[in-house]
């Protein structure tokens, strides 16, 4: 196994993905947390199918579906929040509105231009080998600048996620920092599309915070235990890709889905225990 991981890293394209996967991994976790916890859990969902609807439009366009896909996922995300606060339309109906029609002009696009080609495959169901020096850098960065703001304003995070009226009460700008939380999910959702294919990034954001809610009472707790989890099984699904030549995305999201079920394991275990 040593000589695997060892090879592994000789490859730059792997060494690549490792860095970009772990930074994506990190934001992915701490933000799920809040979104879980908020029943935002679906916006990564439909966020990944705008983004695949601008990934066919960059490719009918000759672009980087990276810099073409990141302002329009940021600005669906802030789309996503005034339907559902300033209209009659709810939260889950905003998404499937958004969501479904993103996806549906992708696919129109593309059957009528270029068709199904690699590039759109890879990001579809992901490609570490697509993960290109550029992506690794602007990855890097933005990942970077979430994490120091979450870190900068967690009591506020801490606050909106458990009590809106409460922090608004306080004084507290709720709209701008449920703002931020979208706006941060649309740019991981965006990054980690390479890497884990429009199909599965939500995941990505989701499981590690259900594993983390099995085990943990705190706030606090439950992040930093959703990070460790993703980090794991991030490091994990890669390793089982290279070895076995399986589907990056895929690998991850069944390792944490298998790690899931365990701590549902443990947590009925140790409710019977308790009675």
């Amino acid at each position: 196994m040593i000589d695997s991981i060892i090879q592994m890293f000789s490859y730059s394209f792997m060494v690549r993905a490792f860095i970009t996967g772990l930074f994506i991994s990190a934001c992915a976790s701490i933000i799920g947390v809040s979104l879980v916890l908020k029943h935002y859990s679906m916006m990564g969902d439909g966020l990944s199918h705008v983004g695949f609807g601008t990934l066919a439009l960059a490719v009918v366009l000759n672009q980087s579906p990276l810099y073409l896909s990141l302002p329009v996922v940021m600005l669906c995300a802030f789309l996503l929040l005034s339907l559902s606060k300033r209209s009659k339309v709810q939260a889950d109906a905003a998404i499937a509105l958004i969501s479904t029609s993103a996806l549906a002009l992708g696919v129109m696009l593309l059957s009528v231009t270029t068709g199904m080609n690699t590039d759109v495959c890879n990001y579809l169901f992901g490609s570490i080998l697509g993960m290109k020096v550029s992506d690794m850098y602007v990855t890097i960065f933005l990942c970077s600048v979430i994490i120091v703001l979450y870190i900068l304003f967690y009591p506020k995070i801490f606050a909106i996620t458990f009590d809106e009226t409460f922090a608004k009460a306080s004084g507290l700008k709720v709209k701008y920092y449920n703002l931020a939380l979208a706006l941060m999910s649309a740019v991981i959702i965006t990054l980690g599309m390479r890497m884990m294919g429009a199909l599965l990034i939500s995941n990505l954001i989701v499981i590690p915070a259900l594993t983390a809610m099995r085990v943990c009472r705190s706030f606090k707790n439950v992040v930093l235990y959703s990070l460790a989890i993703s980090l794991l099984c991030f490091a994990a699904g890669l390793y089982v890709s290279y070895e076995f030549s399986t589907p990056t995305g895929a690998s991850i999201v069944l390792i944490n889905v298998a790690l899931f079920l365990v701590h549902v394991v443990i947590e009925k275990i140790r409710g019977s225990n308790a009675v």
